[in-house]
């Protein structure tokens, strides 16, 4: 009876067990094939085999540096290879000490969490998660993004669910990956916290290293946030940091990875971070890569990427040592220019009228074009009163100086007339023989200064204009060595005065008799007004326009002094058309574009057309040189180290009342051009002494050549420019009088001869 009984009771266990399994398995069949739609959707194959995983766009400079990113998760990722042993150790040590041993589903470690949270009550018991399984979760969103089924809202159910489905991804993933590919791919895709995503990006985060050199310390702290990242985040919780990344080498010590003594000395030692987060207004061309970024999103809507998430490498020209150079003499000069500055108003206002006057509500003005007062105003209406109210009460702010970073408190109002004291530059270089932009500096610091005075920006060039009008003359017949005077020359012009007759910066005319060189070298106005009342306007819109000028200009005597606004990018690739026999090539920045597997989307070249003779272009050079070698030449205090041994041709340009000041510098290896003014044309300095751009703008590119020359792994040199080969244009200005004299001799022999013969 006894025997009946047990053989019963054994029959139902069994019974109850294969009918739970036979359940289980029906009701994990019915999740993976999202029965009646009530478990929601499972990622297919296609899915599995291309996890779509957000990846940052990365940004290279030529010398194969990395730049920047873009990215709405900075993320990018590396191999298993490329991790170091001590960060898998420790992960396997703390997540999954039997990764190696199961398929995704860890029984053995579901059965220990089962007794001890169930039957024993412990709530330390851990959760039993596979590596697999939590990267099922992440990679797919189980909880979320796959909670859509009927059934997933139900209390309890939704989460069991939930868990079935991270058991099924993982262990698909397992069939799908290598071992080596699953971990590679967790610490790819896992969120470390501050914005770092993936292993990579937390690695320079918060150690400033790579995943490859992480030490068992450092490797531990970063394997710790697996567990929470804000919990125990080494910045902003220390303390829990600290016992998280103890419990991960105790981990280590426990499974073999590490010895006792090992751990007993890493343990004791505190946290030692590098920490610096990533963002747009650190590290080098800070404004050109908030240039190229439209470029990039045009580039990526045309053909089908999202720069955000897709990985695309973007490689471009500029050179992260000529940058670098480029940042460092714009940090210097202007750091003394504005000290000038400040002595030279003495905390006066330095925005005034054409007469001197201070210009009355500019700050007023410049605030209504704020987005503090657009915010109040939408608060207020059109209460002004209040407006302003709001915008004069102090608070506390961080501002720019070149000093460093200043802690105040002060008004809206107040830090608009703090930052409108400030000088602005703009500085680019290129090498003129191919296109390529080597150096790109839009302004003086990009955290608080945003606009762009390369490219974006527009201002009157002055004379730096000049050699555009020289070269639409020397191209039509006339040569540098033709004879001009320095006296007034007078165009009529629409309005009234119905006259209009430059003078030149000294506001003297000497009436001495010079070459069209030496009228450019000297920057005389009478000179260019000359040409420019020979030749007419349109042509040198005509010209300006095949030089790359793309900026509206006006048809009109006084373009010939540059009163029409360009960028400095256009005009240094109009200057780099005379050293290259020519041949206009538009500045471009971008090499070529990858994908994240390094496959090439597309190579790019620069626009060339010919806008110029080789003759012409090299007659421009000498021209241009005019300046660093003629007596009264603008450009007579450059460096004499940078002129020994070298070519340089070279124009400074000074706009009225000294709101503007430019020079551009080329060699046969480099074109590069600076401006330096006040954020509006009212702020400037008061006289020439020191509005002057040989000022104001030389010596940034001084201090830039020099480095760019001590620096011998750049392929720059100084050197001579290419002479062509057949040069019929005389440059010598010498030869070139004699043979007008013998011109003039022969022709008033010839008329003598024939008065003889009338008589």
């Amino acid at each position: 009876m006894k025997n009946s009984k047990y053989f019963k009771a054994i029959v139902a266990i069994w019974s109850i067990f294969i009918l739970s399994i036979i359940g289980f398995s029906l009701f994990i069949y019915s999740i993976s094939i999202n029965f009646n739609g009530w478990y929601g959707e499972l990622p297919g194959l296609k899915s599995l085999e291309n996890p779509k995983s957000d990846l940052s766009s990365i940004l290279y400079f030529a010398d194969n540096k990395e730049m920047g990113k873009y990215y709405r998760y900075n993320r990018s990722q590396v191999t298993f290879d490329e991790l170091s042993p001590n960060v898998v150790n420790a992960l396997i040590a703390t997540e999954d000490i039997r990764y190696t041993e199961h398929s995704g589903i860890d029984l053995y470690g579901l059965g220990r969490v089962f007794f001890k949270s169930i039957l024993m009550f412990n709530k330390s018991a851990g959760g039993g998660s596979t590596i697999s399984q939590q990267l099922a979760k992440i990679l797919f969103r189980t909880r979320s993004d796959l909670s859509n089924g009927s059934l997933n809202d139900v209390p309890v159910l939704g989460l069991v669910i939930a868990k079935m489905k991270e058991w099924i991804v993982a262990v698909k993933l397992e069939r799908s990956y290598t071992k080596k590919e699953i971990i590679a791919m967790y610490l790819n895709t896992f969120e470390f916290g501050s914005n770092a995503f993936g292993i990579k990006t937390a690695s320079q985060t918060f150690f400033n290293t790579t995943p490859d050199k992480l030490t068992i310390p450092e490797a531990a702290v970063l394997v710790g946030l697996c567990k929470n990242p804000n919990l125990y985040s080494p910045v902003y919780e220390p303390e829990n940091a600290f016992g998280r990344r103890n419990t991960v080498l105790s981990q280590m010590n426990k499974y073999g990875y590490i010895n006792d003594q090992q751990y007993d000395s890493l343990s004791s030692k505190p946290i030692e971070l590098d920490y610096d987060v990533i963002n747009h207004n650190d590290g080098l061309a800070t404004y050109f890569r908030s240039v190229i970024l439209w470029d990039l999103l045009a580039w990526s809507k045309e053909n089908g990427y999202d720069l955000y998430e897709d990985g695309l490498r973007i490689y471009t020209t500029i050179d992260s040592r000529m940058q670098k150079y480029a940042e460092e003499a714009v940090k210097e000069h202007m750091t003394f220019q504005q000290k000038l500055f400040d002595e030279h108003w003495e905390g006066k206002a330095p925005w005034r009228d054409e007469s001197g006057r201070v210009i009355e509500d500019f700050i007023e003005n410049q605030a209504r074009r704020t987005k503090a007062y657009d915010y109040w105003e939408n608060q207020f209406g059109d209460d002004e009163e209040k407006i302003f109210e709001k915008m004069r009460e102090p608070k506390p702010m961080t501002v720019f100086s070149w000093e460093g970073e200043i802690d105040t408190v002060l008004s809206t109002m107040d830090s608009i007339r703090y930052y409108k004291h400030f000088l602005h530059a703009g500085f680019m270089a290129m090498n003129p023989n191919n296109g390529h932009i080597k150096a790109w500096v839009g302004g003086i610091n990009h955290k608080y200064f945003k606009y762009d005075h390369v490219k974006q920006g527009r201002r009157q060039p002055g004379s730096t204009f000049k050699p555009l009008v020289y070269a639409a003359a020397i191209d039509n017949g006339y040569s540098p060595c033709y004879q001009i005077q320095d006296v007034p020359v007078t165009f009529e012009v629409p309005g009234d005065p119905p006259t209009w007759t430059p003078s030149n910066s000294s506001g003297k005319f000497t009436g001495e008799t010079m070459t069209l060189r030496e009228a450019m070298a000297r920057s005389l106005n009478s000179g260019t007004a000359y040409v420019m009342s020979k030749i007419g306007p349109q042509m040198v819109v005509d010209y300006a326009r095949r030089l790359g000028i793309e900026s509206p200009l006006a048809a009109v005597p006084s373009l010939c002094l540059g009163t029409s606004d360009v960028s400095i990018y256009e005009l240094i690739g109009a200057y780099s058309t005379f050293v290259n026999d020519g041949f206009y090539n538009k500045p471009f920045y971008i090499d070529r574009i990858e994908d994240k597997n390094g496959r090439v989307l597309q190579q790019f070249v620069p626009k060339t057309k010919e806008a110029l003779s080789s003759e012409t272009a090299y007659v421009m050079l000498h021209m241009l040189k005019g300046s660093t070698e003629i007596e009264g030449g603008t450009a007579l205090g450059l460096d004499k180290e940078l002129r020994t041994d070298n070519e340089i041709g070279a124009k400074t340009g000074t706009t009225q009342n000294y709101s503007d000041g430019w020079f551009v510098g080329i060699t046969k290896d480099l074109a590069a051009g600076v401006w330096v003014g006040g954020d509006d044309r009212s702020i400037h300095f008061r006289n020439i002494g020191l509005g002057q751009g040989a000022r104001m703008a030389m010596p940034i590119w001084e201090i830039f050549m020099k480095k760019v020359y001590a620096d011998e792994e750049l392929a720059v040199s100084k050197g001579e420019f290419q002479k062509p080969s057949n040069l019929s244009i005389e440059i010598d200005c010498q030869d070139y009088k004699m043979q007008q004299n013998n011109v003039m001799d022969s022709t008033e022999q010839i008329q003598k001869m024939d008065v003889d013969g009338i008589q």
